[in-house]
């Protein structure tokens, strides 16, 4: 009898494959796994929610200090990118203030979230300020590359697997990844090769830009908690990412020509007309006059950059700025490598003239903030290696000779 009995109306999974098989009068069978499935679909609301959770949500308290005070917890770990830490604490303010009258008071309209874009050169801080800010406020929190992503169906991750690592880092708490963050960075690098249409299949590209659309609106997507691809015998969990404030990053390298172009259209003739000279096309200048228009001409799906209206330019950053990121934080580079060798009872230090030398050496290979390490590294790597022997000494002073001589040995 258990040979023959049908196999579920619903997934047409078999007995064997499936934990019970429960058949009605008429012959119709479904198994455990559907059952579940019609038992959350019952439970849930019509925005994908469970029945009670609405009422959780409410008594939960949101931690949200106004703009203002956000930009000062910033200020202590990323230098510069004022025009950018505002932009980004309005933003996320009003994203969570949305979130906390919604739960607590019955609004006459309905407000949408606004997602963001953060433009600009590599090494600003695009990533350290959303990591910095969702850690203020005490939110899950997860990075996805762009890069990685492909179309669904096709070999590598699709977008559903940002979710997972969303779900994860919220310690597999359904609600608490509900109102996470998540950065994906790389942006610039899935765009289209023109403002057209792509002819061929574009799964890595153009249709992972499709793929994001759905999740950056809002919608309820089932995801395998513990990652890879969807199996008709795994369990799924639902997420709703309505509330999921998305923030995307790239460098865009040469969207700074597309917008000088659309500035100097009329031709740099009469009076009238606008010019951006060669001296004052700053990156950053031009970068903070970015329209939708620039980025759907440099290859974004005009309904991909429709949800994204929160356009956040970043500075490069110069000498000056590089010096203060090198000291100032509270997790500046030189007291990380300061606390790295007093555990060997090493008080390391470093002149005025050595912290400008690794900052002209940072500038040079125009990697931004991120080549900082890079270049202490090859520094004090040396002394890291020899500190069994050094031990002796318990001041160790880095000065301009030391790291000049100690790139120049790298160039050979």
């Amino acid at each position: 009898m258990r040979k023959n009995q049908a196999p579920c109306s619903f997934c047409g999974a078999t007995l064997d494959e499936v934990e019970r098989l429960i058949t009605g009068a008429t012959g119709a069978a479904i198994c455990n796994r559907c059952i579940q499935a019609c038992h959350i679909a019952i439970l849930s609301d019509k925005d994908g929610r469970l029945a009670g959770q609405q009422e959780q949500d409410a008594q939960q308290e949101i931690f949200l200090p106004p703009p203002a005070e956000l930009k000062s917890h910033l200020d202590k770990f990323v230098i510069g990118q004022d025009r950018a830490k505002i932009a980004l604490c309005v933003a996320v303010y009003n994203h969570y203030k949305r979130l906390h009258l919604k739960n607590t008071k019955k609004l006459s309209v309905e407000i949408d979230k606004s997602n963001v874009l953060f433009v600009g050169p590599t090494g600003s801080g695009k990533t350290l300020l959303a990591q910095t800010l969702a850690r203020f406020l005490k939110v899950p929190f997860t990075i996805a590359d762009a890069t990685v992503l492909t179309e669904a169906g096709y070999v590598g991750e699709d977008v559903d697997s940002i979710l997972v690592r969303l779900y994860q880092a919220a310690e597999y708490n359904v609600q608490a990844a509900e109102k996470g963050i998540v950065f994906i960075d790389e942006l610039d690098k899935i765009a289209r090769k023109s403002a057209n249409p792509s002819i061929t299949r574009d799964v890595s590209g153009e249709g992972v830009q499709q793929g994001l659309l759905k999740i950056l609106e809002g919608t309820v997507a089932t995801i395998p908690p513990k990652g890879g691809r969807k199996h008709p015998e795994a369990p799924l969990v639902p997420i709703n990412t309505r509330n999921i404030l998305f923030i995307c990053g790239g460098a865009f390298e040469t969207l700074d020509k597309v917008i000088s172009k659309r500035i100097n259209s009329g031709g740099g003739m009469g009076f009238g007309a606008e010019v951006v000279s060669k001296d004052e096309n700053k990156i950053g200048e031009v970068l903070s006059r970015c329209e939708p228009e620039d980025l759907i001409r440099f290859g974004l799906l005009p309904e991909l950059v429709g949800r994204l209206p929160v356009i956040v330019s970043l500075d490069e950053l110069d000498e000056e700025a590089l010096l203060k990121i090198l000291t100032e934080p509270q997790n500046s580079l030189v007291k990380q490598y300061t606390a790295l060798f007093a555990m060997d009872e090493i008080e390391l230090s470093f002149t005025q003239d050595a912290l400008k030398a690794i900052v002209k050496k940072t500038v040079d290979q125009k990697t931004g903030a991120r080549g900082l390490r890079s270049v202490m590294e090859r520094i004090l790597t040396p002394y890291m290696f020899n500190i069994s022997k050094e031990r002796e000494k318990t001041i160790l002073e880095i000065d301009a000779e030391i790291v000049e001589n100690v790139l120049a040995r790298n160039k050979k």
